[in-house]
């Protein structure tokens, strides 16, 4: 059975040119990047968990994270000027029993 997958906004601020080069990259294999360091990400608990600690090996006390969870509804209401693309809906989950 396929995990429950939510849509994230995920940005990060990482001090040093290095570390933010290797933070892109791990980020680059979650999700589409809006800004600079700003991405979109569709995850299940267990890739979000794995997404967190492979930045924890990157990051230092210095540089901030933050992960934000999006509903259905707060997905809808996201409005950007010239988007590149939409937030495709995901099917609903459903079990066969």
């Amino acid at each position: 059975m396929a995990e429950p997958r939510r849509w994230y906004l995920i940005t990060y601020d990482i001090r040093n040119q290095k570390r933010c080069g290797k933070g892109y990259d791990i980020m680059r294999g979650y999700g589409v990047r809006l800004e600079l360091s700003v991405f979109r990400s569709s995850l299940n608990d267990r890739d979000r968990e794995k997404l967190r600690w492979e930045l924890a090996q990157v990051m230092e006390e210095e540089d901030t994270l933050l992960v934000i969870g999006l509903c259905g509804g707060c997905v809808e209401r996201v409005r950007a000027i010239n988007p590149k693309e939409g937030w495709p809906e995901e099917p609903a989950p459903f079990r066969v029993i």
